[in-house]
């Protein structure tokens, strides 16, 4: 009769066995779970940076959109990704550098977010190559959310809101570093922003038209500068639509980091630390000029307040610096605008300006719905 009982418990423990595995799969493969969501790429656009590893669910993007606003990924619970990136913001903040748990103030300013999945270096200085890398950092950052990604499994298990949404999103209610990062990437690609007056005047085609202002500026944007007649922006060379496939910021190999002569000398080395490269020093990643004016302060210091400041500097030329960009008119040449040719560059920048996607309710506080 022991005996009996023995190998029933041995059966029984082997089926209970396969039955959890079953439930909790392997996060290192691809997902085979949730509805199948397929990003939508604007024409013209690049084409989108996926992983084969991490396919798109409705599921796993409303997961990544309640992480997005959840605040117990903070030390202290009293931030979340989205207090530094604000959808009316263009997913970027409202203050010159973020500021942390405890508010404490980083050195640098919080990246707008849109047309991420298009992308291919993250952070001003480029340090990670992948959204599901690039979701966890702030979370560990001392200055930013200074928490263990430990803790906040702990908290979200602790959720009731959680465990089922990581089921649906995953196929069991296991909550992971992996599975927090997936997810939060997925959300982060679906924010895609091409629906500017731009996009239905030049790149949609759609009849309407710029004002004579606009046109104006747009013709400044896209000409080489001529020193003689003062004419000529140089701006296409790092925001244009041809140049970056309608991205109007970072694209390519050339592309992805410049230094633009903001300062003479930097304390904030920008990509040079990360490649340790002298020649690197003082460039940063080209921010995209889409929804430039609801995105200031600018730079990565956020040292320019506003759109006028920003066309100012532009015309100033920037500072002398051995890394600076050619494309600029460094201190003593600079571009020598009229008050009229700012005032049209202006009016062009605000084109840039995707009404649609700074209210879109697909992208706003779950948590508050």
């Amino acid at each position: 009769m022991n005996r009996k009982w023995f190998t029933l418990a041995l059966i029984t423990g082997a089926v209970l066995m396969v039955s959890r595995c079953k439930d909790d799969p392997d996060t290192s493969g691809p997902i085979s779970y949730g509805t199948p969501y397929t990003l939508q790429v604007p024409s013209g656009f690049p084409q989108a940076n996926t992983p084969a590893d991490n396919p798109m669910t409705v599921e796993g993007i409303r997961l990544g959109r309640f992480l997005f606003y959840e605040k117990a990924l903070s030390d202290d619970q009293s931030i979340s990704c989205a207090s530094c990136h604000m959808q009316e913001r263009a997913f970027t903040d409202a203050t010159p550098t973020s500021v942390g748990t405890r508010g404490i103030f980083g050195r640098r300013k919080a990246m707008p977010l849109f047309n991420l999945a298009f992308h291919d270096n993250f952070f001003w200085d480029g340090r990670v190559v992948t959204l599901e890398e690039q979701s966890l950092h702030p979370i560990r950052d001392s200055i930013e959310m200074d928490n263990d990604l430990s803790t906040v499994i702990q908290r979200l298990s602790a959720n009731p809101l959680y465990p089922p949404m990581f089921k649906a999103a995953f196929g069991s209610e296991k909550i992971t570093e992996d599975r927090i990062a997936r997810s939060i990437a997925q959300f982060e690609r679906t924010l895609i922003s091409a629906n500017s007056k731009f996009d239905r005047v030049i790149r949609l085609k759609t009849g309407e038209t710029f004002t004579a202002l606009e046109q104006r500026g747009y013709d400044l944007f896209t000409s080489d500068f001529d020193p003689s007649g003062g004419f000529g922006g140089d701006c296409f060379h790092c925001h244009g639509e041809r140049e970056t496939r309608y991205l109007f910021g970072a694209f390519g190999r050339d592309l992805q980091f410049v230094n633009n002569g903001l300062k003479a000398v930097y304390t904030d080395e920008g990509r040079a630390e990360v490649t340790g490269d002298p020649a690197d020093v003082g460039k940063f990643k080209v921010p995209s000029v889409r929804n430039v004016e609801f995105s200031f302060p600018y730079m990565h210091d956020g040292s320019i307040p506003n759109l006028d400041s920003l066309i100012g500097f532009y015309n100033f030329g920037g500072h002398k610096h051995v890394n600076i960009d050619p494309n600029m008119k460094a201190a003593g040449i600079g571009r020598n605008w009229s008050l009229g040719q700012k005032q049209a560059l202006a009016a062009f920048l605000r084109t840039l300006t995707d009404y649609e996607f700074l209210e879109d309710t697909a992208f706003s506080n779950p948590h508050v719905q």
